[in-house]
């Protein structure tokens, strides 16, 4: 291995595998210590998750700062404590009377610069506490709406209760908080179903490799 050493990897993050998962299985592979994410990923999320390593965590900031790209699916008519899958469903009401015309100008609301308020289920820190560990033990906390931009919001697909989008947004947009406004905008509730992050900046998820396949190329290269 080279010194100093420095290297970015495009992962494919795996289903409920957590952001750290895949930081702390490259850091053990490659057995050093500077190895970091440059956003975080949900656990029920897949695609792309920059790891950057060694001189390279230095970039961190920068790819952090890129627009990104997302694809998924929100139900309407339903929601979350989370607005995703890791909490219980429960029933809001009927969404079979909204037509595609109607989601689409619900969008349109929810596109170009915007104050978004993040879900009380992420972990972003509140008085030195990730707000998640409140949230689930049952404790309201109170998170202020910050300013986002979402450049592209549109719908690829509308099969009630289910439509899948394609989200283009700033960085520290969350698009669970995304389905809740949806949901409410639309007044039936939603809550996102699936996740998949396909760019970062100029990095696209088909470029991007499985994490058993960098952990290989990574042993392969130590061996060479």
């Amino acid at each position: 291995m080279e010194t100093p050493y420095g290297e970015v990897f495009l992962v494919n993050k795996p289903y409920r595998w957590t952001s750290f998962d895949v930081v702390k299985k490259i850091r053990n592979t490659l057995k050093i210590k500077k190895v970091g994410h440059a956003g975080t990923l949900d656990p029920l999320a897949t695609g792309l998750l920059i790891i950057c390593a060694g001189k390279k965590t230095k970039s961190i900031n920068d790819y952090m700062g890129q627009e990104k790209e997302y694809t998924g699916t929100f139900v309407l008519g339903k929601t979350t404590a989370s607005f995703d899958l890791e909490q219980e469903v429960e029933v809001v009401a009927d969404p079979s009377h909204l037509t595609l015309e109607a989601i689409q100008e619900a969008c349109k609301s929810l596109t170009g610069d915007i104050m978004q308020v993040p879900p009380t289920h992420s972990a972003i820190k509140k008085d030195g506490k990730r707000v998640y560990e409140s949230a689930r033990k049952g404790i309201d906390v109170k998170l202020d709406p910050r300013p986002v931009t979402v450049f592209v919001f549109e719908i690829t697909r509308c099969e009630l209760p289910e439509i899948d989008f394609r989200i283009v947004c700033s960085k520290g947009t969350y698009i669970r908080s995304l389905a809740r406004d949806l949901g409410e905008a639309l007044q039936v509730g939603a809550y996102m179903s699936a996740l998949t992050r396909t760019r970062i900046g100029d990095s696209h998820l088909s470029d991007a490799s499985e994490i058993d396949e960098i952990v290989e190329k990574i042993k392969g290269e130590a061996h060479s």
